[in-house]
């Protein structure tokens, strides 16, 4: 696999991330506490931070998967070590995360968990041809250029795309707004899409609002344009945090639309001092739903909700699935611990793209060479407090009602 010239020119963001091509890559390093008889696996999101709920969900389904396949034997008759370091969403620490995780023995990184930390520790990966999977960084940028990363959750893109679809096949409304965070290239790129597609539905974008990182406690403006616009839906490709204070802030002044979100909002049930029964019937576009009968769902949920008191949430699903798909690449492969990195890497790579998986998130999910995924998307709706499948033939829209 060969080095990216454009991303080695690109790595000027901090001085730790220079220190890292010092590092040493395609091999392990000498002071590396793994050993021949075991794959290492890392992986680095936040636990701590206002995005904490989406990188304890990871940690936590991960070490489930792990667990699991260890119990059941290990990949290709190895066991696996896992170790997961908090980033607080923060690129540097990230950054500073993946070096740690090298000197530890990492072989594979599933990770990061959101999205500008991915797309930096993506730089590296490249460099280091270390192979890499994330659960739920959805930028395009995150495997754009970079050859070894792939992705479990949709892009952006394909987010957004789908949003609109879902809302136009399912006459969920006839005027839409969106508040998007235009200083996010997650939001920005999901809006992006989302207005693109919406172009080719049975419903209009009346109003788009943007905020940014220094203005998003106060949506009182974006609120007011939406509801003089009669928009009877509002999209919002946003985290939990922010979508939290938008339902509040809508509740104060009287506005009650249907609230239709992504991936970043799962989560807002958790959301300190929040009161979760705004929440109800907020949809939300996912590959998982929590509540569904299969066998495989059944036992990732109830082993979840008795080791953490608390049902997953897709982050969960898509970091389950993470481990799993490793596993089948490297057993695809033929692999074992004792290669080196880069040729490890070149293997994964090969059988990623040639084989399907059945997971939680999705059956035969299958990989393009850019590192996307192919599977289908479901929609959940909050009620009482938790997310349930929503079944669209039975929704009345304003304008039918």
């Amino acid at each position: 696999m060969k080095k990216s010239i454009k991303k080695l020119l690109s790595l000027g963001l901090v001085t730790v991330m220079v220190a890292s091509l010092f590092a040493g890559c395609g091999k392990k390093d000498s002071d590396s506490s793994s050993s021949n008889d075991k794959f290492y696996i890392g992986s680095i999101g936040p636990i701590t931070g206002a995005a904490a709920q989406y990188g304890e969900c990871v940690m936590n389904s991960a070490q489930i998967a792990v667990d699991e396949i260890n119990a059941n034997g290990g990949i290709n008759g190895y066991q696996v070590e896992f170790k997961f370091i908090d980033d607080a969403n923060v690129v540097e620490t990230a950054v500073s995360a993946y070096n740690t995780l090298k000197d530890w023995g990492m072989q594979i990184l599933m990770g990061t968990v959101t999205t500008q930390p991915c797309m930096s520790v993506a730089e590296l990966t490249e460099i280091d041809e270390m192979f890499q999977i994330t659960p739920s960084a959805s930028s395009t940028s995150v495997i754009e250029g970079n050859t070894n990363v792939f992705q479990v959750c949709f892009t952006d893109p394909n987010q957004g795309s789908a949003s609109a679809v879902y809302i136009g096949e399912n006459s969920l409304a006839s005027k839409v707004a969106v508040i998007y965070d235009s200083s996010s290239d997650y939001s920005s790129g999901i809006y992006q899409s989302f207005t693109e597609e919406a172009e080719n539905q049975d419903f209009e974008v009346v109003y788009s609002g943007a905020f940014t990182s220094d203005s998003n406690k106060d949506f009182s403006v974006q609120l007011q344009a939406a509801m003089d616009a009669g928009a009877e839906l509002l999209f919002l490709p946003i985290y939990y945090t922010e979508a939290s204070l938008i339902l509040t802030q809508a509740d104060a002044m009287g506005y009650d639309p249907v609230i239709f979100g992504v991936d970043g909002m799962d989560g807002i049930l958790t959301v300190e001092n929040f009161d979760t029964s705004l929440a109800e019937d907020v949809l939300l576009l996912t590959p998982f739903a929590a509540d569904a009968t299969d066998d495989l769902t059944v036992n990732f949920v109830t082993k979840y909700e008795e080791l953490y008191g608390e049902t997953p949430n897709q982050f969960g699903a898509d970091a389950y699935d993470a481990i799993y798909i490793i596993k089948a690449a490297l057993e695809s492969a033929n692999a074992t611990p004792d290669m080196d990195i880069d040729e490890l890497c070149e293997k994964l790579v090969a059988a990623i793209t040639s084989i399907s998986v059945d997971g939680l998130t999705g059956k035969d999910m299958q990989w393009s060479a850019n590192g996307a995924v192919n599977k289908a998307p479901k929609a959940v709706v909050i009620k009482n407090g938790t997310y349930v499948s929503f079944d669209a033939s039975s929704y009345s829209t304003a304008s039918e009602e």
